[in-house]
């Protein structure tokens, strides 16, 4: 099982770094991080990670991830980056995301007319690329599976363990990982009783104010990608 991931700067390490952890304990399992070169790529912790393919080496994924980060809303505006990865969609099994690495899945066109989700904080803006946003940990609709904010990618990978091997095989990896989460706060999500209101809101609107126009112009590039594919 080949699993490719997509690694940029400014990625939220953890987007990337906690499903990587579930994948490398399955069965068989081949794991690369693609970008543009082999190169140190600084993530949004401050330490960097070390590609292991590029996007004209990468092999054909079986599971295509995109984490998210800030660095996602940029990505955007990077022609090859969406072009590799809506070739790698073809021929994958199962396209998938973690936090706000769904816009660039959106950006490449793979969620029109789909059920997704993404950070809460972005979430509402998930339905300029045609996306159907819902408020759940882990989406699936058809081959594309997203996850929520940051930690939720580790729901996500051993959701996406249990479907492309088993659920016996995906438990096996949770309890070697001990994953078994007992917050020590009841503040991890806007829901949450403990959560700050204002910090909610104040992180909302910012997310709106940095990211929306990023998100508007992939929209009109997308459009217009979409109208010079009908005239040809």
């Amino acid at each position: 099982m080949r699993f490719v991931a997509l690694l940029f700067p400014n990625v939220t390490q953890l987007d990337l770094t906690g499903p990587v952890q579930v994948f490398a304990g399955l069965p068989n399992a081949t794991i690369d991080l693609a970008w543009h070169r082999i190169e140190p790529v600084e993530t949004d912790a401050g330490f960097s990670i070390m590609p292991t393919t590029t996007f004209g080496e990468a092999p054909q994924a079986d599971i295509l991830m995109i984490p998210g980060g800030q660095g996602a809303f940029e990505l955007m505006d990077d022609p090859v980056a969406i072009d590799f990865i809506r070739r790698q969609a073809e021929g994958a099994r199962y396209v998938t995301s973690v936090c706000t690495g769904a816009f660039v899945l959106g950006a490449a066109g793979l969620l029109d007319g789909r059920r997704a989700t993404t950070h809460w904080a972005s979430h509402s803006m998930l339905d300029m690329f045609g996306a159907i946003p819902v408020h759940d940990r882990v989406v699936r609709d058809g081959n594309v599976i997203t996850a929520g904010g940051v930690t939720s990618g580790i729901d996500f990978a051993l959701t996406v363990a249990a479907e492309v091997y088993d659920e016996q095989t995906a438990r096996a990896v949770q309890l070697t990982l001990e994953y078994d989460p007992r917050p020590p706060f009841d503040s991890g999500s806007p829901s949450r009783a403990e959560a700050d209101h204002g910090q909610v809101t104040r992180m909302i609107d910012e997310a709106k104010a940095s990211r929306e126009p990023l998100v508007a112009r992939a929209v009109s590039r997308l459009r217009a990608d979409v109208n010079t594919q009908g005239r040809n």
